[in-house]
């Protein structure tokens, strides 16, 4: 029995991208869309060996992978992002295809899910992906002008353990689902809060917000 997603769930999960895109007021090009969704069926397909994501059912995915990556797009500004603790590169390959101007280094210790990031990038064509297996905390690049995450940890642990890749005047930029306050109370000296964004995914019933933080 195929486990790959036929043309019915093809062709809904590609309205899917698109409504919510609109919604999101972001503006897919074919070649975008076609990537996107390519990453989706990659997604779909490796998932079912790996055990990438929690999230199973196609559409779902759409909502809570892709809408919710591309929801931050509007804050992201580059030229290079490092997205930490990345799992299969989320968000930073949908970032990578929608911003193909800036570079983007999705971070993660976990090897299956470095393996998925390189070979999406591969057959998506992103040269400007740059996925690197090791542990935040061992990592020794060039400074990035913004660090994103997802899923990685609390505020707090987050922002300590990659402050020595942050660049002056750089930022770091927490996807949360409700505001966590407790994490923010947590924050080291030094680090403030610089606005609180509520990200409305369309079809995600849940809060989604953003918190954008700098250095003092």
């Amino acid at each position: 029995m195929s486990h790959a997603l036929n043309e019915t769930q093809l062709a809904r999960c590609g309205q899917l991208l698109s409504r919510g895109a609109d919604a999101l007021d972001i503006a897919l090009s074919d070649e975008q869309h076609a990537q996107l969704m390519t990453l989706l069926v990659l997604l779909h397909k490796w998932n079912r060996a790996y055990n990438l994501t929690a999230v199973r059912e196609p559409e779902a995915m759409v909502t809570r992978h892709l809408l919710d990556s591309l929801s931050v797009l509007p804050y992201i500004k580059g030229p290079r992002l490092l997205d930490v603790g990345a799992g299969p590169g989320l968000p930073s390959i949908v970032i990578a295809i929608m911003r193909p101007d800036i570079d983007v280094v999705p971070l993660d210790s976990n090897g299956k899910k470095v393996r998925f990031q390189i070979q999406a990038g591969h057959e998506l064509s992103l040269k400007n992906l740059h996925p690197t297996q090791v542990r935040i905390e061992a990592y020794d690049g060039a400074p990035f002008e913004q660090i994103i995450s997802r899923a990685f940890a609390d505020t707090d642990a987050f922002v300590n353990l990659s402050a020595s890749v942050l660049a002056e005047g750089g930022e770091w930029l927490a996807m949360k689902g409700r505001v966590p306050k407790d994490e923010i109370a947590r924050l080291p000296q030094g680090v403030s809060l610089i606005e609180t964004l509520r990200l409305a995914v369309p079809g995600e019933e849940g809060e989604r917000h953003l918190l954008r933080l700098k250095c003092d």
